[in-house]
């Protein structure tokens, strides 16, 4: 496997694990959500994170959890982007989602290559 491949699934992984449950736990991305207006989607938010975190460390077995994971994660990661220019965040604020799609983009393109080559 493209060791650089395996780096960038390994960042995303502990990121999201990291991020997700902190979305779960912390006060402090509690006050996040409401921010953003959307207090109802922090659980499924930090849910849906920690699940991905999981599928992406379960793809280096399985190929095609890491592929779903990291579409997920990109698409997640686009309405992020959205929500924080409507909210009309800092540019660190998008820049940080958009670096986590290009990220999770890159772990997709690389699983999504594997598999077609397998077929």
């Amino acid at each position: 496997m493209n060791h650089l491949l395996e780096i960038a699934q390994a960042i995303s992984a502990s990121g999201f694990l990291a991020y997700g449950i902190g979305c779960l736990t912390s006060r402090r991305m509690r006050d996040e959500f409401l921010r953003y207006g959307l207090p109802r989607l922090r659980v499924v938010t930090g849910t849906l994170q920690v699940a991905a975190a999981a599928g992406l460390v379960i793809g280096y077995a399985y190929p095609i959890c890491a592929l779903l994971a990291s579409l997920g994660l990109s698409l997640m990661m686009i309405v992020a982007f959205g929500v924080r220019l409507k909210i009309k965040d800092p540019a660190t604020g998008f820049l940080q989602a958009l670096a986590c799609f290009l990220l999770n983009l890159f772990v997709f393109q690389g699983y999504l290559i594997r598999l077609i080559g397998k077929a």
